[in-house]
């Protein structure tokens, strides 16, 4: 493909990337591959080329564009070199037209940063869009971090983390034979501390209500020498159904999953109510902390969607509320650095339950900052994804 016919695909995904994205459609990742499978003719050097000019875009424009065209123009604006691809030849975009619009650059629109948490600052914003590293987490029921250390010793340690290593974003580590040995897992450093947050002990019952593919099911059983009862629960029968095969390749054999009908929850957990020593509710949200490695997300972001995520995130902390036994601890995580979803939506919590109190102390020491009653983590400050973690004690 010439540099120009490049430029004009990455155009068309783009296209197709902000229709999905107005529609709550596939991902962009999920996009790019299937159009990449319709061309096969695309080499490797090609694929590659293109995927750089979409997550430029994607990266470079702050809200959903009107069209990947517009969107390819910011980037020109400030790019010669790409902006001399608008050549009109054969198979690539057609010249730049005078007056031509463009699509609006930026980290996110001014409303949506006015709704991040007090403590992402102006300075801390170009952070969120940098791209972020590979953290592996040693799976103890294999392996180790000493162990990783050997393996990919261009890494290095994730500060406290006992389990964490950090590698280059570009690292091809699951092509490695030990990840197919279930010595270690693909797992951003804030989920590690989300995880290693909730405390959980050999012996204790634990429940992680959102499992999704199970990442902090499995890194709970890890800390947990698989002694722990584990059950992972959540609505998505597709996400839900890659935890087994995860789990018997990390050697987890103390998991049980539960796959849950929306809005039946409370009936279809009601054998448990009241019996689990810990509960992770690893809520759906905006994932307006990930947009290092999902920046399309700014533009799927909406008033009506945000209402959604927060109505669910306090259906389901009253849920694991419920689960959690006298004494026992509920943890609250979502990926984001919107207060509504962050530390409001856990003073809610709190005016709810009376009774209930939160933690704190259960990060390392220079992680996380204080958020009403929980902590947030950000790229900037902490060199993870963007999240907000509570740690709630229920009443003896």
């Amino acid at each position: 493909m010439t540099p120009a016919a490049r430029v004009q695909t990455a155009i068309e995904i783009l296209d197709a990337i902000a229709t999905s994205a107005r529609d709550g459609g596939a991902p962009a990742d999920a996009i790019f591959a299937e159009a990449m499978r319709a061309r096969r003719y695309a080499g490797s050097k090609d694929r590659r080329a293109i995927r750089n000019h979409v997550y430029d875009a994607i990266r470079g424009v702050r809200s959903v564009p009107a069209s990947g065209r517009a969107a390819m123009l910011a980037l020109a604006d400030t790019d010669p070199e790409l902006a001399a691809l608008f050549d009109g030849t054969p198979y690539g975009p057609a010249a730049i037209a005078v007056d031509e619009p463009r699509a609006e650059t930026g980290i996110a629109t001014t409303a949506l940063m006015k709704l991040f948490d007090p403590l992402v600052g102006k300075a801390e914003r170009e952070a969120m869009l940098v791209r972020a590293p590979l953290d592996l987490r040693a799976n103890r029921l294999r392996s180790s971090r000493d162990e990783l250390a050997l393996i990919f010793p261009d890494g290095e340690a994730i500060a406290g983390l006992t389990d964490g290593w950090r590698l280059p974003g570009e690292t091809p580590a699951v092509q490695h034979a030990s990840y197919a040995e279930g010595q270690f897992e693909v797992q951003d450093a804030a989920s590690q501390y989300a995880a290693a947050a909730l405390d959980a002990e050999a012996g204790q019952v634990v429940i992680d209500l959102c499992a999704g593919a199970g990442g902090k099911t499995l890194a709970i059983a890890s800390a947990t020498g698989d002694e722990a009862a584990i059950l992972a629960c959540d609505t998505n029968r597709a996400r839900l159904q890659q935890l087994p095969p995860r789990a018997d390749r990390a050697g987890a054999t103390a998991i049980e999953t539960l796959l849950l009908n929306p809005g039946q929850e409370r009936a279809m957990l009601a054998a448990r109510m009241g019996k689990a020593d810990s509960v992770i509710v690893d809520a759906p949200c905006s994932g307006s902390g990930t947009w290092r490695r999902s920046p399309e997300l700014r533009w799927r972001s909406t008033p009506a969607r945000l209402d959604r995520h927060v109505a669910e995130q306090a259906k389901l902390m009253d849920i694991g509320a419920d689960l959690v036994a006298p004494g026992g601890k509920l943890l609250y995580a979502v990926c984001s650095i919107i207060t509504r979803e962050g530390r409001a939506q856990v003073d809610d919590f709190l005016n709810r339950h009376p009774g209930w109190t939160a933690d704190d102390g259960y990060l390392p020491d220079g992680v996380g900052r204080a958020a009403g009653a929980g902590y947030l983590m950000t790229p900037g400050h902490d060199g993870c994804d963007g999240f907000f973690l509570a740690r709630l004690t229920a009443p003896c």
